[in-house]
C-alpha cells in the first residue's frame, strides 16, 4: 500500500508481483499473493513468493527484471517481508506425528489409545534458530570463526558497529531515510521511523559478553545485526513503459550476479566473490562506483569481506583470480548506516539496500552504485544500480 500511495501506479497496470521471505508462515506460504490481495490488487494479478535466505528480496527483484527482459511483463512489483516477532514455533516431531495420526483415527477407542501414548516430553517445542541445516552451525558462530580467520579484533568490530549506528542516526536526523512508510501497530502507536538506531559508546559496547563463542569470542549483540519485523516494495518497469506512463525512473538495475561457496568456512563471504563478477559483467571497475551498499550481517563479516577483497593472496588461492578487486573506500561505504543499525528483516533487506543506493546516488550526484550481500547456505549477490539521468 505504501508503494501504491508513493507512486500512484494504477493497480491494474501491474502485471506480476514477486516477494521474498525466509521464515514462512504455513497459512500464508505464498505471502506475495496474500499481501497483493490485502493491498487491493486485482485478483487477476499473479503473484509468487521466493526464498533465498538474506537475499530473498534481491531474488524477487531480479526475477522481476528477468520477466520484463523476457517480454513477459511490463510492470512488476517486487519486495520482501519478515515477521521476526511472531515466528512459527513447531511441536516436536513426536507430537506432530501423534496429532496427524490422531486426525486419521476413526473410532473413540483408537483416539483414546493414541492420546494415552503422549508423554510430557512430546510438548517440548522446536524453537527456530538462525543455523545452517548442512552444518548445524549458527551464523553467529560462523561470524566469530570468520573474524578469527581474518584476525579482526573485538575492538575493530565494535568500532565498525558504532560507525553504523552513528551514521544511521545522522541520516535519520537529516531526513535522508525517506523510504520509510509509517506503520500502525495494532493496539500500539504508529511507528514512523526505524527504532533500532542506538549510538552507544565504545565503553558500553565493551562491557557486553560474547554472544556465540564463549568466553573468548568477539561477536556480541552490539556488533551483530538485530532481527526485526520489516517489509519492502519496489516498482519495476521497462524504461519504455515508465516513460509512456509519465514516470521518471529513479535508477536502472543494470547487472546482477549470484554466487555460492562452501557453507561452513565461507558462509558470509558472498560479497567478496560477487563483486568482481558483477563489475566485469557491467564493464566497470571499483573506481567507477560512487556508492556502496553492503548488507551488514555482523561487523566481523563486513570487515572480513573488506580484507578478503583487498588480498591478492585470497584472490589467487580461493577465487582463481590473478589479483584482488580491492576494498571499497569507507567514505563511499554504507554512509547512511546499515543492517547493524537499521535492523535485518531477512526477506526485506535487499530492496532497502537498492533503494538506499539509488537515493544516495541522487543526493551525492553519483552515477553507479554497487549493492552486495551474503546469505545463508554460503550464497551471495551483487547488483549494479545506475542513477537515471536527472
Amino acid at each position: 500500500r505504501g508503494l501504491l500511495n508513493r507512486t500512484s501506479v494504477p493497480r491494474d497496470v501491474v502485471d506480476y508481483i514477486v516477494y521474498g521471505t525466509v521464515i514462512q508462515e504455513v497459512k500464508t506460504s505464498n505471502v506475495a499473493r496474500e499481501a497483493a490481495l490485502g493491498a487491493g490488487f486485482s485478483d487477476k494479478t499473479p503473484a509468487h513468493t521466493v526464498t533465498m535466505a538474506c537475499i530473498s528480496s534481491n531474488q524477487a527483484m531480479t526475477t522481476g527484471v528477468g520477466m520484463i527482459a523476457a517480454g513477459q511483463c511490463d510492470v512488476v512489483v517486487a519486495g520482501g517481508v519478515e515477521l521476526m516477532s511472531d515466528v512459527p514455533i513447531r511441536h516436536s516431531r513426536k507430537m506432530r506425528k501423534t496429532m496427524l495420526t490422531l486426525n486419521r483415527a476413526k473410532t473413540l477407542g483408537q483416539k483414546l489409545s493414541l492420546i494415552s501414548k503422549i508423554r510430557p516430553d512430546y510438548f517440548a517445542p522446536e524453537l527456530p534458530a538462525v543455523a545452517e541445516f548442512s552444518t548445524s552451525e549458527t551464523m553467529g558462530h560462523s561470524a566469530d570463526r570468520l573474524a578469527a580467520a581474518f584476525a579482526i579484533s573485538r575492538l575493530e568490530q565494535d568500532e565498525y558497529a558504532l560507525r553504523s549506528h552513528t551514521l544511521a542516526k545522522k541520516a535519520q536526523d537529516g531526513g535522508l531515510l525517506l523510504d520509510v512508510v509509517p506503520f500502525k501497530v495494532p493496539g500500539r502507536d504508529t511507528v514512523t521511523k526505524d527504532n533500532g538506531i542506538r549510538p552507544s559508546s565504545m565503553e558500553q559496547m565493551g562491557k557486553l559478553k560474547p554472544a556465540f563463542v564463549k568466553p573468548y569470542g568477539t561477536v556480541t549483540a552490539a556488533n551483530s545485526s538485530f532481527l526485526t519485523d520489516g517489509a519492502s516494495a519496489i516498482l519495476l518497469m521497462s524504461e519504455e513503459k515508465a516513460l509512456a506512463m509519465g514516470y521518471k525512473p529513479k535508477a536502472y538495475l543494470r547487472d546482477f550476479v549470484y554466487v555460492s561457496q562452501d557453507p561452513k568456512d565461507q558462509l558470509l563471504l558472498g560479497p567478496t566473490y560477487a563483486t568482481p563478477k558483477v563489475l566485469e559483467k557491467a564493464g566497470l571497475t571499483m573506481a567507477d562506483i560512487d556508492v556502496f551498499e553492503f548488507h551488514e550481517a555482523f561487523a566481523g563479516q563486513i570487515l572480513a569481506n573488506l580484507k578478503a577483497m583487498d588480498s591478492d593472496w585470497f584472490a589467487q588461492n580461493y577465487m582463481g583470480r590473478k589479483s584482488k578487486v580491492g576494498a571499497p573506500p569507507l567514505d563511499k561505504f554504507n554512509t547512511w548506516g546499515g543492517s547493524l543499525s537499521l535492523g535485518h528483516p531477512f526477506g526485506a533487506t535487499g530492496c532497502r539496500l537498492v533503494i538506499t543506493a539509488a537515493h544516495r546516488l541522487k543526493k551525492e550526484g553519483g552515477q553507479y552504485g554497487l549493492v552486495a550481500a551474503c546469505a545463508a547456505g554460503g550464497q551471495g549477490h551483487a547488483m549494479i544500480v545506475e542513477l537515471y539521468p536527472q
